[in-house]
């Protein structure tokens, strides 16, 4: 355990209290953590990881404009929404996509110990991450799924303080699934 993955940790847990409360900071916060964990997913051979990572810090900022302004009268704080079905249907094509092409980009190119593991959670955490830049529920339902998935694999690699981030973040995701909703019904 190292100074950054501490680091990484602390802002990503103020990133998920401040997600679990809807406030637009988490975007700021993010992307401060996305860029320490692209050295540490680096730095453990996640490579997948570590592009995702990139791509966190990127949609932090298009996340952040969104919940600013992208809302009705693109004026307004974006209020949360429901996935709907054939929305729901491209948003799994897209992440099966994701999942091969990842897959097989680390399986052929690289060194990495865990492809599939690896492919699994970046995938499903890139489309999660677009889904929670445009407030959508179900997104923590992904979550949850992403990092009882990803404890196991970081625990495997001995990332142990990562491992127990993303257990909190499984059990916050829950939670943070029954808040969002009971804020759609006021």
């Amino acid at each position: 355990m190292d100074f950054l993955e501490i680091f990484g940790v602390v802002f990503s847990l103020v990133y998920l209290w401040l997600e679990l409360k809807q406030h637009p900071t988490m975007w700021i916060v993010g992307l401060i953590s996305s860029l320490a964990y692209v050295f540490i997913f680096y730095q453990n051979k996640f490579y997948a990881e570590t592009g995702m990572y990139i791509y966190y810090v990127i949609i932090s900022v298009y996340g952040f404009y969104a919940w600013k302004f992208g809302g009705k009268g693109q004026s307004h704080e974006l209020p949360v929404s429901r996935t709907g079905g054939v929305q729901a249907l491209v948003l799994a094509a897209v992440t099966i996509a994701l999942f091969f092409v990842i897959y097989l980009l680390l399986n052929n190119y690289t060194d990495s110990p865990v492809p599939i593991g690896d492919a699994f959670t970046t995938s499903l955490s890139i489309v999660a991450t677009w889904m929670l830049a445009r407030k959508m529920l179900e997104h923590w339902l992904i979550w949850i799924v992403v990092n009882v998935a990803s404890a196991g694999l970081y625990f495997y690699k001995d990332m142990r303080l990562t491992a127990a981030l993303f257990v909190v973040y499984g059990v916050l995701s829950v939670y943070g699934y029954f808040r969002w909703k009971r804020s759609m019904s006021r």
